[in-house]
């Protein structure tokens, strides 16, 4: 069983009615002193994101969530962004909330662009009302339907002139930090359209109990037989024999797609989801299952890239195995397995087994430049770090590594 907390909070409009939710996932490799109400102890990270996808809620969960009609605000940051695992988020009932602190590149302005045209709609968190603010998000503004504004920070004649100059646009305003009834009364008659504070409601602690996940080596072996171009009864065959992940599966179906068609089989949903669609399900579902060390995200978008590095390298013939080669090799660190035990639940096509086991065969060279690139990054990474490094960390590293260390030196 999977427990995923969160907190949900009222949002209202000016009729006092729920309009929204905020929805915060905890994030639990803070420690509790730390998960006040700042945005510290809380994360809508990567795996956050995934775990709501993978849970991808039907209608009528949704409406026990939410409430029938209700939307629901969602944190997003730039890694979410880029890495699309919000994809699958239903666009009708959820509003990609941006993080005041987001870092604004070009990569995330076009996310966001993007996103926006295809018919998302996103909210500012957080917006102090200040220069500097506006100067960050004015390009933005166009795209953006909420702001929400926090009138603690918010220095009054800033506020007053922001309000005035957004009442003139198609973006609504939306006041947090309403701690009294004199402060709904206050920011009421200034115009704003929705409102979200300690005096409307608090937020309550909540958690989603999901079933057992199918085991990760499930999800790897799927994703093989899809790299290798199975045919669609095979597809069928493989995920038949299991239920939670047949299971998860038509559910995110149902609640992406929208079709007035009742799910008869298996191959109907692979068919009318498409491959593309059902492998970036899959690797968002690896996502929201990595382990619980903090690297863990960074390790796969690394093992990810190495995987595009080295099937951009093979020859047509072999370009299959040698992303999946690329992808393997560094999954006993994200799995926090031994390499050989993974590789014999997987059973894999010999090439790949070679390299992963014993670092040979036709893909070893390909793999070697990658990994020197990727060390040539690290290395000039740690030497302009180096003293925010801790030196147990240091030692740990070095440790595993198979480096003495003479004691008497430190």
């Amino acid at each position: 069983m999977n427990i995923i907390n969160y907190t949900k909070q009222k949002i209202f409009d000016k009729n006092k009615l729920v309009y929204a939710y905020e929805l915060i996932f905890e994030d639990t490799s803070h420690n509790e002193e730390d998960t006040s109400h700042n945005e510290m102890g809380y994360s809508n990270n990567i795996k956050g994101a995934a775990q709501l996808i993978i849970n991808s809620f039907t209608d009528k969960e949704l409406d026990k969530l939410l409430d029938k009609n209700t939307l629901a605000f969602v944190r997003i940051d730039e890694k979410t962004l880029i890495k699309d695992v919000i994809d699958a988020l239903d666009k009708d009932r959820f509003i990609l909330n941006i993080l005041g602190n987001i870092d604004l590149t070009e990569k995330v302005i076009s996310k966001i662009i993007q996103y926006r045209k295809r018919g998302f709609k996103f909210s500012l968190e957080n917006f102090d009302s200040s220069i500097n603010m506006i100067t960050k998000f004015s390009k933005l503004f166009k795209y953006i339907d909420i702001i929400k504004i926090d009138t603690a920070l918010s220095e009054p004649d800033n506020l007053e002139k922001i309000v005035h100059k957004l009442k003139d646009s198609n973006i609504k305003i939306l006041a947090k930090n309403i701690e009294t009834k004199e402060d709904y009364e206050k920011y009421l008659n200034m115009g704003f359209d929705y409102y979200q504070g300690y005096y409307l409601g608090k937020p309550i602690p909540m958690e989603i109990i999901t079933s057992k996940e199918p085991n990760q080596f499930v999800i790897l072996q799927l994703i093989k037989i899809i790299k290798n171009n199975e045919d669609t009864e095979q597809l069928e065959l493989f995920i038949k024999k299991q239920p939670d992940l047949s299971f998860k599966l038509i559910q995110f179906f149902n609640n992406s797609k929208k079709l007035s068609v009742r799910v008869e089989s298996l191959t109907q949903v692979i068919t009318l989801m498409g491959r593309d669609e059902l492998l970036r399900w899959l690797m968002v579902y690896l996502y929201s299952e990595a382990s619980t060390n903090p690297a863990s995200k960074t390790i796969l978008d690394l093992a990810i890239k190495r995987a595009e590095k080295m099937e951009a390298e093979a020859i047509s013939t072999n370009k299959d195995k040698a992303y999946l080669a690329g992808m393997f090799s560094m999954l006993s660190s994200i799995f926090e397995t031994n390499i050989k035990e993974l590789m014999n639940h997987i059973k894999m096509d010999h090439d790949i087994t070679t390299l992963i086991v014993e670092n040979k065969g036709i893909f070893a060279p390909s793999l070697d430049r990658a990994i020197q690139e990727e060390k040539d990054y690290l290395k000039k990474k740690m030497l302009a770090n180096f003293d925010k490094l801790n030196t147990t960390d240091l030692i740990n590293t070095l440790e595993y590594g198979g480096v003495d260390i003479d004691e008497s030196k430190i």
